[in-house]
C-alpha cells in the first residue's frame, strides 16, 4: 500500500484540454519544489475534450463527478484526496500552482486554511475583468469581512491551501461558484486559523470560454453570505421597518400632513408587523447557525442571546405573549365605555391594541421556533 501524501492537488475541471496539460506539470514542478510527498486529484466534471486523457497520461488520478458545479467538483474531489493537506485550484491555467511552497510552508505551521491574495501578489494585464478587480471582489471581499469578521483581503481566490480534516469537518453542501465563499466563511465560524499568502494571477487561454457568470455567480456569492449573516441581512430591514412606524404614528399624532388620515395607522401597523417578524427570524436564525458553529459577535448581545436562547428565556416569552395578549384585551375597554369610534384617541388605542396583539403573536412564534430548535439540541429541559 502507498504512503499517504503530505499535499493533494485537487485541480476541478471540465473540458480543459487547452491548459490542463501545462497546470498539472505545473502542479509536478511545485510537489517537487516542497520536497514532499504528493499527488494529483483532477475531479473531472463530465468533460467532453478528451481531459480525462491527459490528466492520467501526467499522472493524475480523475474522479469522475456527476453533479455538475465548480463546487460539486471540488467537494468530490477533496473527498477522494489522500493527503493530509490540499492545495485547491482551477484548470484554466490562471492560477500560479508554483506557490504551493508558501502554502505548505503556512500549513505545516499550523494554519488550517490558506487564502491567496491576487492584491497583494500580482495580477496580469488583462486577467482580471476591470469590473471584477475594482467592483465584484473588492466589494464582496468587504462585505465578508464586515459580515464575519473575516481578516481576509481577496475573499474570493480560488487557490487555497487547507488541512483536509478540518476542511471536512466544515460539511461542505454548496455546487456552484459560491463554495468558495462557503469554505471561507463556514471556517470563520468554526473558528479554524485562517491566514493568506501573495500569489498571482495570469491570463487564461485566448480561446478558452471561461466558466464564471458575473452577475449570476456574484448574486450567488452575495446570496450564500446573506444566509450565514442574519445580522446584516435581516436587523437592517427590522430597524428600518420600525422607523417608519415610529414615523407614521408621530406623524398622525401630531396631525402632521400628508401623513394624519387613519390610514397612516394602518401603514404602521404593518411596519410594526414586519418590523417584529423580522426580529424573531433573526433570533432564531441565529440560534440555528449557533448549533453548528462558533457563531460570535459582541459579548453583550451574546449574554442576551444565551438568556433568550435558554430553555428559561423561551418559556418567559411564552408568558410574554400571554401579557401583551391581555394588554392589547385592556386596550380595548375605553372603546366600551362611550369613547367615540370615529375618533383620533380612539384610532390610536386600536392601533395599540393591534400593536400588542402583534407583539403576543411574534412572542409566541419566537418561542416555538427556540423550543424546537432547544428540543431538538437536548431532550432534557433544564
Amino acid at each position: 500500500m502507498a504512503p499517504q501524501p503530505e499535499l493533494s492537488f485537487v485541480v476541478p475541471c471540465l473540458n480543459e484540454a487547452l491548459c490542463l496539460e501545462a497546470v498539472l506539470q505545473e502542479c509536478h514542478q511545485a510537489g517537487q519544489a516542497c520536497h514532499t510527498t504528493y499527488e494529483i486529484v483532477v475531479a473531472d466534471n463530465g468533460s467532453s475534450d478528451g481531459s480525462q486523457a491527459i490528466a492520467e497520461r501526467l499522472g493524475a488520478r480523475v474522479i469522475p463527478v456527476a453533479e455538475r458545479g465548480y463546487g460539486a467538483a471540488l467537494r468530490a474531489g477533496i473527498a477522494a484526496s489522500h493527503g493530509r493537506y490540499g492545495l485547491m485550484g482551477d484548470a484554466d491555467g490562471t492560477y500560479a500552482f508554483c506557490d504551493a511552497p508558501r502554502f505548505l510552508e503556512r500549513l505545516r505551521s499550523g494554519e488550517q486554511l490558506v487564502m491567496g491574495n491576487r492584491f497583494r501578489g500580482s495580477i496580469e494585464s488583462g486577467a482580471m475583468p476591470l469590473l471584477h478587480r475594482h467592483l465584484g471582489n473588492p466589494v464582496l471581499s468587504w462585505l465578508g469581512r464586515l459580515f464575519f469578521g473575516i481578516s481576509v483581503g481577496d475573499f474570493h481566490c480560488g487557490l487555497r491551501g487547507f488541512d483536509r480534516d478540518a476542511i471536512g469537518s466544515l460539511q461542505l453542501r454548496s455546487s456552484g461558484m459560491e463554495f468558495a465563499s462557503e469554505m471561507v466563511i463556514k471556517a470563520s465560524l468554526m473558528e479554524l486559523r485562517i491566514s493568506e499568502v501573495p500569489t498571482s494571477l495570469r491570463r487564461d487561454h485566448p480561446s478558452r470560454r471561461p466558466h464564471l457568470r458575473t452577475w449570476r455567480d456574484g448574486w450567488r456569492h452575495l446570496r450564500f453570505m446573506l444566509s450565514f449573516s442574519p445580522k446584516y441581512s435581516l436587523l437592517p430591514l427590522a430597524l428600518m421597518a420600525l422607523l417608519l412606524a415610529l414615523a407614521c404614528v408621530i406623524s398622525y399624532g401630531l396631525q402632521l400632513p400628508p401623513f394624519s388620515g387613519p390610514n397612516t395607522l394602518i401603514v404602521a401597523s404593518f411596519a410594526l408587523m414586519a418590523a417584529l417578524v423580522l426580529v424573531s427570524d433573526y433570533v432564531s436564525n441565529r440560534l440555528l447557525i449557533s448549533q453548528l458553529y462558533a457563531y460570535r459577535g459582541r459579548a453583550r448581545i451574546d449574554r442576551l442571546m444565551a438568556q433568550l436562547t435558554s430553555y428559561r428565556g423561551t418559556n418567559r416569552l411564552f408568558q410574554l405573549c400571554g401579557l401583551l395578549l391581555l394588554a392589547s384585551l385592556l386596550c380595548l375597554a375605553p372603546l366600551g365605555v362611550g369613547l367615540s369610534a370615529s375618533s383620533r384617541a380612539s384610532n390610536l388605542l386600536l392601533f395599540s391594541a393591534a400593536s400588542l396583539a402583534t407583539g403576543s403573536f411574534v412572542a409566541y412564534l419566537t418561542a416555538t421556533k427556540l423550543a424546537t430548535v432547544l428540543a431538538l439540541r437536548s431532550p432534557e429541559p433544564r
